[in-house]
């Protein structure tokens, strides 16, 4: 039922400004008409809106602004905060966080300007079944890039328990070395139970760790399947791990994750799986022929390495490089990230809408009564639904 209400929800979402309204009497916002401009200087606010200033209070604003000041000045404990800050559910402190974003967006839009640069980071997603050796992968290839001069970051997503919500955060562990590095900054996140292998706040993570001075971003996702590639819409090279048992060349023509991707890498090409990688690779190699690139400037490439040897590493940092420039010169990297921050929009309103539909005061009186009816067989799921997004858009 609730798929049929989150459905009957986008469908009718022109009729939204109702439940906007609701949400904001919901959270207690009042317009305050006391300026506080000149909390945070005009310089450092191009994009952020008047009516954000006038909603959060004086101390509010100070907190945002000693974040963001820490994050400028690169100051890691400021950094954690800030993520810590757009991972918040909590109403207020999201309204803090949008105001964050904006400054740091303000920010990397300067930057960018004044170096005359597309962008002034790169975004890799690292992606690929449980068990792939993602963040074996990721240790390996972020030692390498620290000591060519390179601020890494990495955001690993650890899966959430469905029962109770739980989660191990484990994937720093496997990254020892990585994880002590003064150019390094690793911070390991929950998916609470969200599709599509990332977290609901990933994309604001990722611009937290851009206006930390992080010059190289991975964003490692949970275990995935084949439907799940949520990531490629927020990253500017989409690299998939397999390891040698990744199925033959029919697995890899199935349509999904694999057609999303730009690099496949077949990892653990060492000792007795060698001829199992060159297998793989070459059929993957045949496989991606007969499907579309995701970019009208690359086709994509199949590599082999070994994150335990560190064989093939820098060769593929080379075709990461290669991939990079082409972006660049032809224009393609700043259209895909205008792309990406449409994307970026109407993604938060989805992961949004069912806490707005859910608070409705009409919607919470009658959900139990339907809920029970639905259970007993005296509605049906669909018509039980029906009605509930009658009361909302009444």
């Amino acid at each position: 039922m609730v798929q049929l209400l989150q459905r009957g929800i986008v469908q009718s979402f022109f009729r939204l400004d109702r439940s906007f309204s609701v949400l904001s009497r919901s959270v207690g916002l009042k317009q305050r008409h006391k300026s506080k401009e000149n909390i945070i200087t005009v310089s450092s606010v191009k994009t952020a809106d008047v009516d954000l200033l006038q909603t959060l209070d004086e101390s509010e604003i100070s907190f945002v602004r000693n974040l963001y000041d820490g994050l400028t000045k690169q100051i890691r404990h400021s950094l954690s905060q800030s993520i810590t800050l757009v991972e918040s559910s909590h109403p207020r402190k999201q309204l803090q966080a949008q105001l964050l974003l904006s400054l740091v967006l303000d920010h990397q839009k300067f930057l960018e300007s004044e170096k005359g640069e597309i962008a002034t980071s790169f975004r890799i997603g690292i992606s690929g079944s449980p068990g792939a050796g993602k963040s074996t992968f990721l240790e390996e290839m972020g030692k390498r890039l620290t000591k060519k001069g390179h601020r890494v970051a990495v955001l690993a997503v650890d899966p959430s328990s469905s029962t109770t919500g739980g989660s191990l955060l484990a994937d720093k562990t496997r990254m020892p070395q990585l994880s002590v590095d003064p150019n390094a900054f690793i911070r390991p996140s929950p998916s609470g139970c969200h599709v599509g292998g990332v977290t609901r706040s990933t994309n604001e993570a990722i611009v937290m760790c851009e206006g930390a001075g992080f010059n190289t971003i991975f964003i490692e996702t949970v275990g995935v399947g084949q439907s799940e590639y949520e990531v490629a819409d927020m990253v500017d090279l989409f690299v998939l791990l397999i390891p040698p048992a990744g199925g033959d060349e029919l697995q890899g023509l199935k349509r999904g994750i694999v057609e999303r991707c730009h690099i496949v890498v077949v990892n653990k090409c060492d000792g007795d799986l060698i001829p199992a990688s060159i297998r793989i690779a070459t059929e993957y190699t045949s496989a991606l022929k007969f499907m579309r690139s995701p970019s009208k400037n690359w086709k994509p490439l199949v590599k082999r390495v070994s994150s335990t040897t560190g064989d093939g590493i820098d060769e593929l940092w080379s075709a990461i490089e290669d991939f990079k420039d082409v972006m660049d010169s032809t224009g393609e990297l700043h259209e895909t990230r205008i792309k990406q921050h449409k994307t970026w929009m109407w993604r938060h309103i989805n992961n949004h809408i069912m806490d707005v539909f859910r608070s409705h005061p009409s919607v919470r009186a009658k959900v139990p009564m339907l809920e029970t009816e639905v259970a007993n067989g005296t509605k049906t799921p669909g018509y039980a639904a029906d009605l509930l997004l009658r009361e909302f858009f009444k």
